[in-house]
Order: structure tokens, then C-alpha cells, then sequence
């Protein structure tokens, strides 16, 4: 486990691939659960499935709530441990696992209230699958706060650049609960509120495990409001950034949707082997919100922006690798997910601008996490809803208007990217975010 971190300039690709790899195995964890999940539940029926795939989105939420706090957190533990105060460095963890259990709280007890109307809200009405979904939600919302504190200790263990006490604690559960689930559901006869146990046990274990951490750091645990204010207003433009995000993706789809069936499962085929890449790199860009938070609590601005070039640079060769597997499967890939002659060749129609996204997005991707180690989160924020509402939103209308096809749609995300890729180079290009202290 660091104690200290390591001059920015000395930081090797190796150091960067030692946050990055372990960090990608947490980000993937929970993914690969919901496969296995889907996979369990799916042979229930149609009825079950329809179920989990409406509460499971509404816990996505949850979960996405929870990466808000973590890369906040992340950030501001990073410069206090860089300035040499480990101590402070942890308590920033612990105001930010008082919020996440509150808001963990706040959220069990509004879906324990809510849940039947929000699964007949989803599903359009009453019914056996908003019935269904409804009883599912209820049981695994109870595990809200344990996914909630345990994003907040990944995040300020990644601030601490310690990588492996948060693999342990998300996979243990998480292959936990791939062992219970099938039990609960099968053997034990729970069916479909046997995947929400086996949920809830995993996140409540996870979140026990984080907050064991904490108590074994002998810092005090006491809440301190001031500090759960300024990371209220971090999380706060994250937040925003994140529903600028989900505006222009949901809208992608609407649009895509009004070009007829096979032109959206194309775009739904696309758009989530893009999420899969962007899983990836966002494994680089934690990595740089530790060492870059470090490297400007330390007070070396100048190790920093080193920092920033060559994560910059390693976002980019990673994207030029995805860029050229995805190139060679181009042929092959969607037929993995469709055997519709329509929809391959709907995707063929996206898969240049996918391609040529990869570069791109591996530099915009790896930027980002040095703006929020930095703790640079409203230009984010500003960048994002300028690109998106000024750029991306603009550019899909136009192409539904002009009937440009699903080209048209990647045309206007690839637009987005660049944007985005301009306004991080500038913000690089001043040096205004780069700055010193143990609190920005």
C-alpha cells in the first residue's frame, strides 16, 4: 500500500498501468454481474426478464449516482495525499461516505415508498411486469448504501493510490453474489426476488468492507458539514455533466428510432461496443485523477501537465488500438449481436465514424480525468453543455431533418467528441487548471 506518492515526473506508463489495470477490474465487476444476473433471471420467462431489465435500470441510476461521488472524492483525497497528509487524505473519504450513505438512505426509502409507481411510470401502466418489477425494486434498493459507500471508498482509495484493497472488496461480493443468485433464485424457490437478495447482500457486504477501511484508518469519524458541502458542489457539476451526457444519448436513440428498426438496433449495437471502449479508457483517466490530484497537492504544477501529455498520449495510442481491432472486425462484429442482413448493414453505415472515434475519444477520455483530479469540474461542466446542447444536439436534428441516416447520427457524436477534444486542448494549452495546494 503507498503512503507516499511518487514524483509526477518519475511516474512510468508502468505506474500509470498499475492504477489503471485494477481499476478496470472494479469498473467491469458490475457489468459482468448484471450479465450473469440477466443470465439467470432469463430463465424465468419473459415476465421476470421484462422485470429486471426495468428495475435494473432504475439501479443503474443508483450505481451512476455512486461513480459521481467516487471520481469527486478521488480527486480532492489525491491533492491532500500528494501535499503529504494521508490522514486528511482519508478523512476526505470519510465526509464522503457520509454523504453516500444518506443519499443510500434517501433512496431506499423512496424506492420502499415509490417503487410500485415508478415501475408502472417505466412500464406504462399496471401490470405483471411492473408488479414484478416493483417487488424486485424494493429488495434491492435495501443495498443502496452499501453501493454508495463502497463508491466512496474506491475513491478515496484511488486518491491514496492504494489498488488493491478495492479489488478485493468489489469482487469478493460481486463473485459472491454470483454464486447466491442462482441459489436463491432455483433451490431456495425465491425466483426473480431471489436476484434482488443476492444484489443486495453483495452491495451491503461491499459497502461493510469500505467502511471497515475507514474505521481501521483511526481518523475521526465525526461528519463535518462544511466538507460534505464543498463535495456536494463537486458532485453537483459532475451531476450536471452527466444528465448533458444522457440528453444527448437518449435523443441519439429517439432520432435513430425514427429511421425504422434496423437503423436503431444498429445504433444500439454500436453505441454499447462503444460504451465497452469507453469502460476501458475510463480505467486510464482514474488513474489520472490520482496522480495528477497528487502531483498538484504536492505543489508541482510542472509534473502535472507532464502528467497530463503522457496520459494525453497513452488515451491516444489506446484508442488507435481499439480503433484498428475495430476496423478488422468489421465484417464479423455485428453479426455477433444480429443475424438481420438490415441491421449489419445499418452498422456498416456507423462503423467508419465508430472507427474513427476511437483516437479521438482515448485523448478526451484520458483529459478528463486530468480535469477532475484537478478538481476542474465546472469547465467540464461548461465544456460538456456547450458541446452538447450547442454541437451534438443541433448536428442529429439536422441529420433527421435532412434524412441523413444513421451516418448522420454518428456524424453529430464524432462532432460532439471533437468539441469536446478542442475545448480540452485549449484548457491544457492555459494552464489555468492547474493549480497547487492541498485544496483547490
Amino acid at each position: 500500500m503507498s503512503t507516499t506518492a511518487a514524483p509526477a515526473t518519475a511516474v512510468t506508463p508502468r505506474r500509470i498501468a498499475a492504477l489503471a489495470l485494477p481499476a478496470l477490474v472494479v469498473l467491469a465487476a458490475e457489468p459482468l454481474y448484471v450479465l450473469v444476473d440477466t443470465a439467470v433471471v432469463g430463465h424465468l420467462g419473459r415476465v421476470p426478464l421484462a422485470a429486471l431489465a426495468v428495475g435494473g435500470t432504475v439501479m443503474t441510476l443508483t450505481a451512476w449516482v455512486g461513480t459521481v461521488v467516487a471520481y469527486g472524492t478521488t480527486g480532492r483525497s489525491a491533492r491532500r495525499f500528494g501535499a503529504g497528509d494521508r490522514a486528511a487524505a482519508v478523512a476526505e473519504g470519510v465526509q464522503a461516505s457520509w454523504l453516500a450513505l444518506a443519499t443510500g438512505v434517501l433512496v431506499a426509502i423512496a424506492i420502499g415508498i415509490g417503487g410500485g409507481a415508478l415501475a408502472r411510470t417505466l412500464v406504462g401502466g399496471p401490470g405483471e411486469v411492473a408488479d414484478a418489477a416493483a417487488g424486485w425494486l424494493r429488495v434491492a434498493a435495501l443495498g443502496a448504501p452499501g453501493l454508495l459507500l463502497a463508491a466512496a471508498g474506491n475513491g478515496w482509495l484511488r486518491g491514496i493510490q492504494d489498488t488493491r484493497r478495492p479489488l478485493l472488496f468489489v469482487l469478493g461480493p460481486n463473485l459472491l453474489s454470483a454464486v447466491l443468485c442462482p441459489l436463491l433464485v432455483y433451490p431456495a424457490g425465491l425466483g426473480l426476488v431471489g436476484s434482488a437478495v443476492a444484489n443486495a447482500v453483495a452491495q451491503t457486504i461491499s459497502g461493510v468492507l469500505f467502511a471497515g477501511a475507514l474505521v481501521r484508518e483511526r481518523v475521526s469519524l465525526r461528519p463535518r458539514p462544511r466538507v460534505i458541502g464543498q463535495q456536494l458542489v463537486l458532485s453537483r457539476d459532475l451531476l450536471v455533466r452527466g444528465v448533458a451526457f444522457q440528453a444527448s444519448f437518449l435523443s441519439a436513440t429517439a432520432i435513430a428510432a425514427r429511421f425504422g428498426a434496423a437503423a436503431v438496433g444498429a445504433h444500439q449495437i454500436a453505441l454499447q461496443l462503444w460504451f465497452f471502449t469507453v469502460l476501458v479508457l475510463d480505467a486510464l483517466a482514474i488513474a489520472a485523477q490520482s496522480l495528477v490530484g497528487a502531483a498538484l497537492g504536492a505543489g508541482d504544477a510542472a509534473g502535472a501537465r507532464f502528467l497530463a501529455r503522457r496520459v494525453a498520449l497513452l488515451g491516444g495510442l489506446c484508442g488507435v488500438a481499439f480503433a484498428v481491432l475495430i476496423a478488422a472486425g468489421a465484417g464479423v462484429v455485428p453479426a455477433w449481436f444480429s443475424s438481420d442482413p438490415q441491421v449489419r448493414e445499418q452498422a456498416m453505415t456507423a462503423w467508419p465514424w465508430f472507427v474513427a472515434l476511437q483516437p479521438i475519444g482515448g485523448v478526451v477520455f484520458a483529459l478528463d480525468g486530468v480535469l477532475i483530479g484537478a478538481g476542474d469540474v465546472r469547465y467540464l461542466r461548461n465544456l460538456t453543455i456547450v458541446c452538447a446542447f450547442g454541437g451534438f444536439l443541433p448536428a442529429i436534428w439536422l441529420a433527421y431533418g435532412l434524412e441523413l441516416g444513421l451516418g448522420g447520427i454518428w456524424a453529430g457524436l464524432t462532432l460532439f467528441v471533437v468539441l469536446r477534444l478542442a475545448g480540452l486542448l485549449l484548457r491544457m494549452r492555459s494552464g489555468a487548471w492547474a493549480v497547487v495546494g492541498a485544496v483547490r
